[in-house]
């Protein structure tokens, strides 16, 4: 029963993390666009960005990164045996790979705070991406439960990137129009 709590906690909790991670940088991609506004609409759009950028970080995303951790330890605690299976280490790589992504995107909304950031409007639009693929490579590999399925899983998440790579490209080209 214990572990049907914790896997819930740990789906909700997974939900809002990951919508937390895909706003916080469309917000950044918008954070470095006002910059072509004028000084002055600039300094009001990044203070306001800053506010919400904050909130939304410190509010939602990093919470729910901790009760989605606390909740996948917690099942993993009540049912070791999952740790014995090859799939589980694949997609426990991926969960690591997606709390790094986490602590990139809080770098980032440090520097876009004090206004050093260097990264690109476009460089984070395909950086928001990774957060899909990484999405995409830990939800296959839970539903199907297979490490050797997820060889056919990489040549489609490789197809996947390049479509979504194609997508960044053409939609900057149509908004530069």
């Amino acid at each position: 029963m214990v572990y049907q709590y914790a896997k819930a906690i740990h789906i909700i909790f997974v939900v809002c993390w990951m919508a937390g991670l895909f706003y916080i940088v469309r917000l950044f991609i918008y954070h470095i666009e006002a910059k072509t506004k004028t000084p002055e609409e600039y300094q009001v759009l990044h203070k306001q960005f800053k506010v919400m950028e904050s909130k939304l970080w410190w509010v939602i995303t990093t919470p729910a990164m901790y009760l989605t951790v606390v909740a996948g330890l917690l099942m993993l605690y009540l049912s070791p045996s999952w740790l014995e299976m090859g799939w589980m280490h694949v997609k426990l790589l991926f969960v690591v790979g997606l709390v790094v992504y986490h602590f990139i995107c809080q770098k980032i909304m440090s520097q876009l705070a004090v206004e050093t950031c260097t990264w690109s409007s476009t460089q984070l639009r395909l950086w928001n991406e990774l957060a899909t693929l990484l999405l995409f490579a830990i939800v296959f590999l839970v539903v199907l439960k297979s490490a050797l399925n997820w060889i056919f899983g990489v040549v489609g998440l490789v197809g996947l990137s390049v479509v979504l790579m194609m997508a960044v490209k053409l939609y900057k080209r149509y908004r530069t129009r």
